[in-house]
C-alpha cells in the first residue's frame, strides 16, 4: 500500500517548437519501467537543526523540511538531459497534486520550461526519448496522471490573456497550442465542434490588440470548418503552428545595411533579425517603461554587439545626437491602412526619427496585419506607474498607434509590403474570420 505521507516529486516538461520532451523509462528505474514520462525526480527534503524548549530546559532537535521543487526541477533537467538549466525560461509552474496507486503515493509538482535546444544526453534512467506534441500523452502508455501534470501547465485562454511578459508572436503560438490540446481532448473524450468553437472565441477575446493571435486561430478554424470535427481542428492547429513558426523565422531576415540601429520593447522577430544582421555593430535600446523589457533585450544582445541602454524619454535626444541607420521595431498589429500598433513609445520614436530623417522599419510576420483599421489598445495597471496616496489620475497605455506616413517599411516573410499589399493581406485575413 502507498505510504500515508506522499513523496514530493517534480514532473518537468521541456517545450521546443511546440513539442515536449518525453522519456521512455528504462528497466533500471524503481518505478514504472517502460512507460513514458517527462523529466522527473524526487524533491529532496532538507534536515535543519532548531531549538526546542521544554520544562526540562532548552535543547536541539532535527526537523525535516519540505524541499525546493524549483531547484529539484532544474537539477533533474541537468541530470536527465545534459541541458544547462540556466538557459531555460520558466513558462509555468502548476499547482501540486496527489497521485496514488497500490504501491506509491506522490505529491507531483509540475513545471513547463521553454527550452532553446533539442540536443539531449540521457542517463541510465532512460531507454529512449522523443520530442512530440504533448497530445501524445493522451495516446501512449505513460506514468500515472502525466496528462494531469501537463494540464496544469499548458496554455489556456486565461494564460494567453494574462501574459504581459511576451510578445504577440509568442502568444499566438501558445494560442494554437491551446486549440490543439483542446481538440485532442475532444477527439479522445467525445467533444464536438461547438466546444472547440467556444475555445477559439475565448482565444480571440484574450488579446484583441494582437491581430496575430486572432489571425492564426481563425486560419486553423477556417481550415477545419469543412469537416467541423475535433480531428480536423487538431490537425489544422498543428499545421498552423508549423506555418506560424516558419513565417516568424522568415520575417526575421535582417537589412544588410544596418550598422547602428535603435529599438524599443521586446520583439522576438526583431531580436532574431538583429542577431543575424551581417554588418550590425551597435544597438541603442530604450528601456521600455514601466515593465522595462528593453533591459532583457539589451542583455541578450550585449554578447554580440556594442549595446547602449537609455531611457524612453531620451529617444529623441539619442536620435538627434547619434549616427543611427534605422529605428527597428516589431508590431502587435499592422492595421489595414498601414498604421502600426506597438508598445507605447513607438509613435514618439517614429516622430523623432522622421524629424531626423531616419527610417522607421517594422519587422513582423504578415499574420500581424489586422483585417480592419480600428485599433484595440490595452492599458497596464495604474500601480505600475504610481502607487502613492495622492488623488491623481494615472495613464498607463500599453500600446500606441503610429500613423502610416511615419512608417518607412513593413518587412515580412512575404517581402517588404507597400500600402496596397498591406490592404490585400488585410482582406485575406478578414475572410479567415468567417469560419463561425
Amino acid at each position: 500500500m502507498a505510504d500515508d505521507e506522499p513523496t514530493d516529486v517534480v514532473t518537468v516538461f521541456l517545450r521546443n517548437a511546440g513539442e515536449v520532451l518525453l522519456f521512455r523509462r528504462s528497466e533500471d528505474v524503481g518505478s514504472y519501467p517502460g512507460r513514458w514520462g517527462g523529466v522527473a525526480g524526487h524533491v529532496e527534503a532538507e534536515t535543519t537543526e532548531g531549538n526546542e524548549a521544554s520544562e526540562r530546559g532548552a535543547g536541539r532537535r532535527a526537523t525535516r523540511e519540505r524541499g525546493d521543487p524549483d531547484g529539484a526541477a532544474r537539477r533533474e533537467v541537468r541530470e536527465e538531459t545534459g541541458i544547462d538549466p540556466a538557459g531555460l525560461e520558466l513558462a509555468r509552474r502548476g499547482e501540486p497534486f496527489a497521485v496514488e496507486d497500490a504501491d506509491y503515493a506522490w505529491r507531483v509538482h509540475p513545471f513547463l520550461f521553454d527550452c532553446p535546444t533539442r540536443e539531449v544526453t540521457t542517463n541510465y534512467e532512460t531507454a529512449g526519448f522523443e520530442w512530440v506534441p504533448p497530445t501524445e500523452i493522451l495516446r501512449r502508455g505513460t506514468v500515472p496522471d502525466l496528462w494531469t501534470s501537463y494540464d496544469r501547465v499548458r496554455p489556456t485562454p486565461e494564460t494567453v490573456a494574462e501574459d504581459t511578459d511576451h510578445g504577440s508572436a509568442y502568444l499566438s503560438l501558445r494560442a494554437l497550442e491551446c486549440l490543439r490540446d483542446e481538440a485532442a481532448l475532444a477527439v479522445e473524450h467525445g467533444g464536438n465542434w461547438d466546444d472547440l468553437a467556444g475555445v477559439a472565441r475565448a482565444l480571440l477575446d484574450a488579446r484583441p490588440s494582437m491581430a496575430v493571435v486572432a489571425n492564426r486561430v481563425n486560419r486553423a478554424m477556417h481550415a477545419a470548418s469543412g469537416d467541423r470535427t475535433p480531428g480536423t481542428v487538431e490537425r489544422a492547429a498543428r499545421e498552423g503552428h508549423e506555418r506560424a513558426r516558419a513565417a516568424d523565422e522568415e520575417a526575421a531576415a535582417p537589412d544588410p545595411e544596418w550598422v547602428q540601429v535603435l529599438t524599443l520593447s521586446r520583439s522576438g522577430t526583431v531580436g532574431r533579425a538583429l542577431l543575424d544582421a551581417p554588418a550590425l555593430e551597435r544597438v541603442l535600446v530604450a528601456e521600455s517603461r514601466p515593465a522595462r523589457e528593453g533591459i532583457g533585450v539589451a542583455e541578450r544582445l550585449a554578447d554580440d554587439y556594442r549595446v547602449t541602454l537609455h531611457t524612453d524619454a531620451a529617444v529623441a535626444h539619442v536620435l538627434a545626437t547619434h549616427e543611427v541607420d534605422a529605428v527597428v521595431v516589431g508590431a502587435d498589429a499592422v492595421l489595414a491602412d498601414g498604421a502600426v500598433v506597438n508598445k507605447t513609445g513607438t509613435r514618439g520614436a517614429a516622430l523623432a526619427a522622421d524629424r531626423e530623417g531616419i527610417p522607421l522599419q517594422v519587422v513582423c510576420a504578415s499574420d500581424k496585419i489586422a483585417p480592419g483599421e480600428e485599433p484595440h489598445l490595452e492599458a497596464g495597471p495604474p500601480g505600475a506607474v504610481y502607487d502613492g496616496d495622492a488623488e491623481v489620475d494615472v495613464l498607463n497605455p500599453t500600446f500606441d498607434v503610429t500613423p502610416p506616413d511615419l512608417v518607412t517599411a513593413v518587412r515580412t516573410e512575404r517581402g517588404t509590403l507597400d500600402a496596397s499589399a498591406v490592404r490585400a493581406v488585410a482582406r485575406e485575413h478578414a475572410e479567415l474570420g468567417d469560419w463561425g
